[in-house]
């Protein structure tokens, strides 16, 4: 990160970049996508769906084209028939893997408190 703590800690809220992080990666599915493709390499759609399975078709279809307008993800697109698509974090994405890993950790340690 570019700021050190001490400059962080004296940001007002208009400055602090938490309002566009969370326009970004906020919500119940971005993170949970961001960190599945960031543990498990390139994916397809059905495989993104297996682990998300309370998704629906709809909203996952909306997310995943979301992080990819962001550059979040990578979307190939193999032009045949069957359609094939596989996703991939992009090194942008990567670079919320440790915020998504504390969340992760943090949501293991305190849901049954």
């Amino acid at each position: 990160m570019k700021k050190n703590m001490e400059e962080i800690k004296n940001l007002t809220s208009s400055e602090c970049g938490i309002e566009y992080t969370l326009s970004v990666v906020g919500g119940k599915w971005k993170p949970l996508i961001l960190w599945f493709l960031s543990k498990n390499g390139i994916q397809r759609y059905g495989e993104i769906r297996r682990f998300i399975p309370t998704v629906t078709n709809k909203m996952l279809s909306q997310q995943l084209k979301e992080l990819a307008n962001d550059g979040l993800i990578y979307r190939k697109d193999y032009k045949q028939i069957p359609p094939k698509v596989e996703y991939r974090i992009t090194e942008k994405g990567m670079t919320l893997e440790p915020v998504l890993d504390y969340m992760c950790a943090w949501g293991v340690e305190h849901k049954n408190n």
